[in-house]
């Protein structure tokens, strides 16, 4: 039987620069790494530069590895052909081949010629690679099996090279068991952003570096894309326009998918890609609908595993989308042959979008269905859902689409538009567009009227809460209230939404103005709504709000639920989100004010991370106070002043009056006093204090600077009785221990040392229940301090840590959740605890707790060993970290036990 023509081993070509093409060094060290393996799988869509790769490889064989190149023809049936032309392709490799190496087996036999070609393979000096390019076009199952038995029975020397348009259909998953198989996909043979660049540069291109970005952007790094493109661009005299321009639309492009995949594809599939185009993503479900046939599921997996430009989106590949340049020619195609169906997908998409409550992807093809009034009602009844979801991005750019000029005559538009504005902190253009929405509600159909009323008294709401606006916060929410009360049909969704988001504002106002009580009512109400319709960004930034110490909310309470607020916006994906600035800032300030300022400093390095200052400048006031608290503690006066300066001018946004106005006004003066700015420190007060009532802080500052100007008698005079700064109950200690601290100062300065003794010890007295350690180290009170010698105060704990804080080594961290809990002390031990602290003796300790010396050693040996100690300082410093000699801490834990022993919960 004579031997059929073999296919000749394609002519290797140098890869050049000259020509635009580029040595990817990258990708051909990866083929030297993946050769070092049995068998390698190259599968990637046409055009991908899986020939370049090989044949630029192949050139650089060497003496140590020869290289027998095969390609298949287009539709390759015969196996006998494409045996031979490996055989040809594997004997060429050896120069010294004799005559009788190129006779042809009398008849084709697959067994016997594979077994031929192992030996040939096995005779190769130095070893061989045989490489089988366009594998994809083998439709000869005869040979495919042959060859999948070649792979099984390779000499050790020989490597094999597998290229395809898609997996071949031949079974690998002994050898990949063996790890004998190595893979290089469309994402390893992807042109880089940096490949993009050098590619322009060789092809002797100059194109903006924005231009570039969008060049790799538009073609996803496809190397045909990217060579098409740079033939169009040579010699092209604006390149950057064209690069904005470039698509899947251009003619090169055009052509080549059109050879290359479409019309390669069965009629019912090239049906199906022309009309699911005009969704950016799709299931099988949508492509049914929009192909108007059943089995596209099918149709999807099976052209991404063919690698023809479908992509899923998840792992378990139900959603889909078609590469850029695909899906553009694609749509050029509907729109050249089927125009008239155009419009009707959309719609169809839109509403297949739209029950599955993808609003964003309904709106956008009902726009581009040219149904823009039906887009804007859809937009603005789904207009706060999307902002609470987050999205005013999406809002943004949708409002792109719609006709310019639209919006001044309609209500729903304007309502989108402010909404946007507002997310921004464009807080008048805001207005102005709510302005503009008033006017037209009144001319909407009835139907219609009152939900476009909710909605724009909802984002009035939320401008006068960004605004500091308290009046005008509380008249929206009773105006709410009025217009939900009858509880619709078609709006209770938004009535709930709607009456939890206008309970967070109104709570987060009451914060900020100090209406404690009825913003802790508010915000926790918001927040249970919140949770109860799944609305985890409303919920969480209620939690923000609860981080704050009042009279009802202890410190370490507020620290729980500023710790509780960040675990939960984790937990939802919200970590970086702008409304957790107020729980980092509140944690920030209640650590600094307990001496931790390594641990406030991270708080406020988070905080100011997600913050939006122009947009919730009331949570800027707080950071800014929080860093001018850290700066002042530490000593550094000129910082402090220039983040406290900072917080007046974050304030001065506000129309309303914030709760921390005075204490920024009070710590601002006090630094510039220190600072030998008296005359400023002054001004500063008297600038707060035109319009507002006599304050304690204000007294506190006018004491501070009368220390810093060198009149210690005039600071007294001013604190006068210092009980006056006596907080409210449950509010913690805060200007009290700082009175204290002033007013030491001010004895130590007269020369009173008894005096200055006596108020340091009744500051740690106050400061001890929740280590406000703050005042002692902005004051430097460290001579203050030394008037009271350790064994005779009742907080020798405090006073070592505050001692420790002030000559420069940081308090112990006072977050017990991070150490291992011991095992619960008593409360007859936890009495005795109390005293180790102090010098004072065992028989001292026995008296003033009116027991024997006996029980108080009993009651330390059980301290000892709970606490893990194994003297009395271990068992002081244990303790202290543990915050077990807080008193109020302390206290706590015997009236739990108390309640324990008496069956009250």
């Amino acid at each position: 039987m004579p031997r059929p023509a073999a296919h000749p081993r394609p002519a290797s070509t140098a890869v050049s620069r000259a020509a635009g093409l580029l040595h990817r060094d990258r990708l051909l060290a990866a083929l030297d790494r993946a050769t070092l393996r049995n068998v390698t799988v190259i599968s990637a869509p046409p055009g991908s530069g899986k020939t370049s790769l090989l044949r630029a490889w192949s050139d650089r064989a060497s003496k140590d590895r020869r290289v027998a190149f095969v390609t298949v023809p287009r539709d390759q049936q015969d196996a006998q052909q494409f045996w031979f032309a490996v055989l040809d392709a594997t004997r060429q490799t050896d120069p010294i081949a004799d005559s009788q190496r190129q006779v042809a087996p009398p008849a084709f036999a697959g067994e016997v010629m594979v077994d031929t070609v192992v030996s040939e393979l096995a005779k190769v000096s130095g070893g061989v690679v045989l490489v089988i390019d366009d594998l994809h076009e083998l439709n000869a199952a005869d040979a495919l099996s042959q060859l999948e038995h070649l792979l099984s029975v390779l000499p050790k020397s020989a490597r094999v090279v597998l290229s395809s348009r898609r997996d071949p259909p031949i079974r690998l998953h002994q050898l990949r068991l063996a790890d004998e198989v190595a893979e290089l996909r469309a994402s390893d043979l992807r042109f880089t952003a940096s490949e993009t660049r050098e590619l322009l540069a060789a092809s002797a291109i100059s194109l903006s570096d924005s231009g570039a970005a969008a060049l790799y952007e538009h073609t996803e790094g496809w190397a045909a894309g990217l060579r098409l493109a740079v033939i169009s661009l040579s010699g092209h005299p604006e390149p950057d326009r064209f690069v904005d321009e470039f698509s899947g639309t251009d003619r090169a492009i055009g052509e080549y998918l059109m050879a290359e995949m479409l019309e390669r594809q069965p009629i019912e599939v090239q049906s199906m890609l022309l009309r699911t185009s005009v969704a950016d993503r799709l299931n099988g479900e949508l492509a049914d609908l929009l192909a108007g046939r059943p089995g596209c599921e099918q149709m999807l997996l099976a052209l991404e595993d063919a690698n023809a430009f479908v992509v899923s989106l998840d792992a378990q590949r139900v959603w889909f989308r078609y590469h850029q340049l695909l899906a553009d020619f694609l749509r050029l195609e509907l729109r050249r042959t089927l125009a008239e169906e155009v419009p009707d997908l959309h719609r169809k998409a839109a509403a297949w979008f739209g029950d599955h409550g993808e609003v964003v992807e309904a709106i956008r093809h009902t726009l581009a269905a040219g149904d823009w009034p039906d887009a804007a009602q859809l937009l603005a009844d789904h207009l706060f859902s999307l902002t609470l979801d987050g999205q005013e991005g999406s809002i943004a750019a949708l409002l792109r689409s719609f006709p310019a000029g639209a919006a001044a005559a309609h209500t729903e538009l304007a309502l989108a538009h402010a909404a946007t504005q507002l997310a921004q902190g464009r807080l008048e253009e805001a207005s102005v567009q709510l302005a503009v929405a008033e006017s037209h509600v009144e001319s909407a159909p009835p139907a219609r009227r009152r939900r476009l009323g909710i909605a724009h008294a909802s984002l009035r709401l939320a401008l006068a809460r960004r605004s500091g606006q308290f009046a005008e916060v509380v008249e929206q929410v009773n105006l709410l209230d009025t217009s939900t009360a009858d509880g619709s049909s078609d709006l209770i969704g938004m009535d709930t939404e709607l009456r939890a988001v206008a309970l967070m504002n109104l709570g987060i106002v009451e914060t900020w103005s100090g209406h404690f009580a009825d913003a802790e009512r508010h915000v926790t109400e918001a927040a249970t709504l919140a949770e109860a319709i799944g609305r985890p960004y409303i919920e969480v930034a209620c939690r923000a709000y609860q981080a704050f110490p009042s009279t009802l909310v202890s410190i370490a309470k507020a620290l729980e639920r500023g710790r509780h607020a960040l675990a939960l916006a984790e937990r939802y994906g919200l970590s970086d989100r702008p409304m957790l600035a107020p729980a980092l800032g509140a944690l920030a300030c209640i650590t600094v004010w307990m001496g931790e300022f390594e641990e406030g400093e991270r708080w406020l390095r988070r905080g100011w991370e997600v913050v939006q200052a122009d947009i919730d400048p009331a949570a800027a006031v707080l950071l800014h106070m929080a860093t001018g608290m850290l700066h002042a503690g530490r000593g550094e006066h000129q910082s402090a002043v220039e983040a406290l300066t900072a917080a007046v001018q974050a304030q001065s946004l506000l129309t309303g009056v914030h709760i921390l106005a005075p204490v920024i006004a009070e710590w601002l003066a006090a630094t510039q006093a220190r600072l030998g700015m008296p005359d400023e420190a002054r001004a500063t007060l008297d600038a707060f204090s035109i319009g507002h009532e006599r304050m304690v802080g204000i007294d506190l500052a006018r004491a501070a600077i009368s220390l810093a100007e060198g009149d210690p008698a005039a600071a007294l005079a001013v604190l006068g009785d210092v009980q006056h700064f006596m907080p409210p109950p449950g509010f913690p200690a805060y200007a009290l221990v700082e009175a204290y601290v002033l007013a030491g100062l001010a004895h130590l300065a007269l020369g009173d040392r008894n005096g200055a003794a006596t108020a340091a010890e009744a500051a740690l007295a106050a400061a001890e229940p929740d280590r406000l350690i703050l005042p002692f180290a902005m004051n430097n009170a460290a001579e203050l301090l030394d008037t009271l010698p350790r064994h005779q105060t009742a907080h020798g704990a405090l006073l070592a840590d505050v001692a420790d804080l002030l000559r420069g080594r940081p308090a112990p961290r006072t977050n017990p959740e991070r150490l291992p809990q011991p095992e619960e002390l008593s409360t007859s031990e936890l009495r005795v605890l109390r005293y180790l602290p102090t010098n004072m003796t065992r028989p001292e300790i026995a008296r003033a707790l009116y027991v024997s010396v006996n029980t108080v050693n009993t009651h330390l040996r059980n301290i000892y060993s709970k606490l893990g100690a194994h003297d009395r300082s271990s068992a002081v410093q244990r303790a202290s970290e543990l915050r077990l000699l807080s008193t109020r801490l302390w206290g706590l834990q015997i009236q739990r036990r108390q309640a324990t022993r008496t069956g009250v919960t």
